[in-house]
């Protein structure tokens, strides 16, 4: 089975393994864990911030980020097809209380208007106490739905500029920011310094088990560590999977171009199928995201199933594939073909249907 279904089906390698077997550990609830200490420190340096707190996942790390910028009821500005508002089991809602406000961003971009129009413009005729004051504005890079899409440097500074004049905190879900790194070579600190918080995940492109990490001023990751334990996110002995996330941090970041290459190896290799849509150029980093016509998405990702091929369908038409640490070039010609006998079969039998439907048959 090639699975393509996400980057988290990622496999720690053997040097991966044996760092973790051999990490030094301690209590990390109490800070005497020195692995997971010296990876908060690597990554708080990396992103330009004074700390940084390890946690089990993004959705965590994200979350924790909104609850401990805000009160419950206040308002949060997010893209509307944000990983943070759609696909994060409704935890802003759940857990930090707040109301999120939706933007109209293209593949996940949107411009400091966008920003400016969503706070809106006070007066004194107006209470102030009657809308929901707008605490905090997250962005994602790169940007999952959009199709792995990268933030334009100058647009997200618009972007942030535009709400910290506005007294709006500034969160950005990075859970792949080294994806953005690695196909621009603008360095992590450098979109990170527009932020008051950064959250970047281990488990995706970098190929570690378990593990995000948050991070900010030394006083914010104080009041984040709070919430980190209030909602069991407290460890022991996490020195074991922090040298996961080390290993993948110090060696698997350079190579995520490959990733990018077998992406577009992918995209290209299918977009001249027959019942499929997808833009090329818009593939920039390691997410292929594409539109099938013949049939369903759920039914086109069954038959794919069937011979061997595991992608993730999304929405009804809407089929998504990526390329991670242990995907070969091979297997990514591979899936391309067994993609092509699911489209052409279908296709043909489309035609079919519709010479049918011409002639008055009953078709299939």
């Amino acid at each position: 089975m090639i699975d393509l279904r996400s980057d988290t089906c990622s496999q720690p390698t053997e040097a991966m393994r044996h760092a973790m077997a051999t990490a030094p550990v301690g209590d990390d609830v109490y800070s005497d864990d020195p692995t997971v200490k010296r990876l908060e420190r690597e990554v708080a340096d990396l992103l330009g911030k004074e700390d940084a707190v390890y946690m089990v996942t993004g959705t965590m790390t994200n979350q924790v980020a909104i609850r401990a910028h805000t009160e419950p009821g206040d308002a949060v500005l997010f893209d509307q097809n944000a990983h943070v508002y759609i696909l994060e089991g409704g935890a802003p809602a759940a857990y930090a209380g707040v109301l999120p406000r939706l933007l109209p961003g293209v593949r996940g971009i949107f411009n400091a208007g966008d920003v400016e129009a969503a706070i809106g413009v006070p007066h004194r005729f107006f209470p102030a106490t009657i809308p929901a004051p707008v605490r905090l504005l997250c962005l994602e890079n790169t940007h999952n739905i959009g199709g792995g899409k990268v933030w334009p440097l100058e647009q997200l500074k618009a972007v942030c500029d535009a709400g910290r004049a506005r007294g709006v905190k500034l969160h950005l879900d990075g859970a792949r920011l080294w994806h953005a790194t690695a196909a621009t070579g603008i360095a992590e600190s450098e979109y990170a310094r527009h932020f008051d918080t950064v959250s970047v995940c281990f488990s995706k492109g970098l190929g570690a088990p378990v593990g995000s990490a948050l991070a900010g001023s030394r006083e914010f990751i104080a009041r984040a560590r709070r919430f980190k334990q209030q909602i069991g996110g407290g460890f022991r002995q996490a020195g074991i999977i922090a040298a996961g996330a080390l290993y993948a941090l110090q060696n698997n970041r350079a190579r995520l171009i490959e990733d990018h290459e077998n992406a577009r190896l992918l995209a290209e290799g299918i977009a001249s199928l027959p019942g499929i849509e997808i833009d090329v150029n818009a593939v920039e980093t390691n997410i292929v995201r594409f539109v099938v016509t013949s049939l369903p998405a759920g039914e086109f990702v069954e038959r794919l199933y069937e011979k061997g091929l595991y992608v993730l369908p999304s929405g009804t038409d809407g089929v998504r594939a990526i390329p991670y640490l242990n995907i070969t070039k091979a297997q990514v010609q591979e899936a391309i073909g067994i993609i092509a006998s699911v489209a052409e079969a279908y296709a043909e039998k489309a035609g079919v249907m519709a010479g049918q439907a011409a002639r008055g048959g009953a078709g299939y």
